[in-house]
Parts: C-alpha cells; structure tokens; sequence
C-alpha cells in the first residue's frame, strides 16, 4: 500500500487513490482557509487544492493542466491539483499558504498538531491579489 506523507503524518491508501480523498478521510485537508468550505469539491475548476508533490503519482489531465495555466497558478509552480492527483506509490506532499496555496516563496505549511484546526488565521482568503 502507498504511504502519503502530509504535514507531518503518514497516511496509508490504495493505489489509483485521489489523493484528495486520502487526505480528507485522514482528517486533512489540501485547502487553506476558507478555501476549506468555498472549493469546486474535486471538480479541477478552483485550484484551491494545489499540491507540490513528490513521488509517483498519476500524470497531469487536461482539467489538471487546464487549470494550472490560469493565475494565480503557473506552470513554473510545479505544483499539482490533489483532486486530480492519484496516487500510485509512495508520495510526500507539501501545501503552500495562501488562499490558492501558490506562495512557494513562504516555503511549505508545518506540520499539523493534534487538534489544529483550517489554518484559518494563515489565509486571507479570495480577497488576495492575482499575483498570490
């Protein structure tokens, strides 16, 4: 079974998982935020739920790679939406802040401690400009 290793936990799954769902049957989320509540629930049309991602995973879609070209995401990011990322082997995943998670240059979130909650206090929300 595939390992995913998220802010400091590891979280078993099945191959060809979404690794959304991995995440939010852990209790986690790849949202920051508001981002939380307010997302298109797996849809690829957001881009709240980028990802940068290390391992084996399955290969960019044309939703995925639709999306990622939009600001504020860029493809020079490198980073992957996790509603359309399955997982295929052994993968660490970082979230970024920000509303979109696109603030590379903050470096990535810590890890979770038992009953933190949304980051809410880290994440202005929509109100950010294009360019986060």
């Amino acid at each position: 079974m595939p390992t995913v290793t998220f802010r400091g936990r590891e979280i078993e799954c099945t191959e060809g998982e979404t690794l959304r769902n991995v995440l939010q049957r852990a209790g986690l989320s790849p949202h920051n935020g508001k981002a939380e509540t307010f997302n298109c629930k797996g849809f690829a049309s957001c881009g709240t739920c980028a990802v940068a991602v290390d391992g084996e995973v399955s290969d960019v879609g044309i939703r995925e790679k639709g999306r990622l070209l939009v600001p504020p995401h860029h493809p020079n990011y490198d980073l992957r939406l996790s509603c359309q990322t399955k997982v295929m082997g052994d993968v660490a995943v970082e979230k970024y802040p920000g509303y979109w998670g696109t603030k590379i240059a903050d470096g990535p979130l810590p890890p979770v401690d038992e009953g933190d909650e949304a980051d809410d206090d880290a994440d202005p929300g929509p109100s950010e400009t294009a360019a986060d």
